[in-house]
């Protein structure tokens, strides 16, 4: 279908706003700057917060549990999680800039969310992020209950290049035998090396563009290679990884990553949920007041996704 109209307007503001071949600081106070603006009325309820820290490979890291209105953090009452991952091309993001979408995912999956600050490139080069992903799903899979998670119910995701991240913690967790429940996958890069026609279609004007994609993967320093590490959609052991949701966008360059995993796991029997979003754009599930009709679709991602948690499918 067409772009959505809110989508194309959207698109024509970032146009006039000339934001091409601005620098790495900028964009990411260009990155604060829009999710605030866009925050409003994205989230629907309240949702009870609180900051912490635990030990990472680099250091402190910085985590915000989401729990939702009326459950205390420290509940008795053990429910599903999700371990989130933003995104932002590993260069880019933060705590801040996807608070009102873990919220969301909070508030109407009545799930309890843990997001990650991970260390950035340039100033920490790939695998750090990673690392620092592995890391912290671990330190929640071992303190679950004291985080009201109940730990058979533990899934991990994130979008765009956090999507990606999640996608490979699930991988070599599958190698070393840890079990998670489910994975969120929404708008997943999960081969930046890589060409499709979702590429070359929406190279430019989509937000997402190539050019950003390709300064990415240069800041991300000389570990950022076309193997299954940086690239997840290169692993060819996927048998046994656990279900995913996968969220595509329409209009998205890195639609093909999406589509092409759901296709592999399926081959490979790992169930899998699938939707391509009609008229929407990479991101367009952080613009809720921008871009109205994201607001509902992430609400039902949300829904959807903790009704797997908490109704998993029976193993063979």
């Amino acid at each position: 279908m067409a772009l959505d109209p809110h989508v194309s307007r959207f698109l024509d503001m970032m146009a006039l706003g000339g934001t091409g071949g601005i620098d790495l600081a900028a964009r990411r106070e260009g990155l604060r700057g829009l999710s605030k603006l866009a925050a409003a009325g994205l989230a629907t309820g309240q949702v009870e917060v609180r900051d912490f820290t635990m030990p990472g490979p680099g250091g402190a890291l910085s985590l915000r549990l989401y729990a939702p209105e009326g459950e205390a953090p420290e509940s008795e009452t053990s429910g599903p999680g999700l371990v989130f991952l933003h995104g932002g091309g590993l260069v880019t993001g933060d705590l801040d800039t996807h608070d009102a979408l873990c919220r969301t995912l909070c508030d109407a999956g009545r799930m309890r969310v843990v997001a990650v600050e991970y260390r950035l490139a340039p100033e920490h080069p790939f695998p750090a992020g990673l690392d620092d992903a592995l890391a912290a799903t671990r330190w929640v899979m071992e303190h679950a209950a004291d985080l009201g998670i109940d730990p058979a119910r533990l899934a991990v995701g994130g979008e765009s290049a956090g999507a990606g991240l999640a996608a490979r913690v699930c991988q070599e967790f599958l190698g070393v035998g840890k079990a998670l429940a489910a994975q969120l996958l929404i708008c997943p890069v999960l081969d930046v090396h890589g060409t499709g026609p979702s590429r070359r279609d929406f190279a430019r004007g989509y937000f997402l563009d190539e050019a950003t994609i390709q300064g990415d993967i240069f800041a991300c320093g000389p570990d950022a290679l076309p193997n299954p590490r940086f690239c997840p959609l290169r692993e060819t052991e996927l048998a046994g990884l656990p279900p995913a949701h996968i969220h595509t966008a329409e209009y998205d360059p890195v639609r093909d990553d999406g589509e092409t995993y759901a296709e592999r796991l399926t081959r490979a029997g790992v169930p899998v949920v699938h939707a391509r979003h009609a008229g929407m754009i990479h991101f367009f599930y952080g613009l809720g007041r921008l871009v109205p009709r994201s607001r509902p679709i992430l609400s039902q991602i949300a829904r959807d996704f903790a009704d797997l948690l908490r109704n998993p499918a029976p193993t063979a």
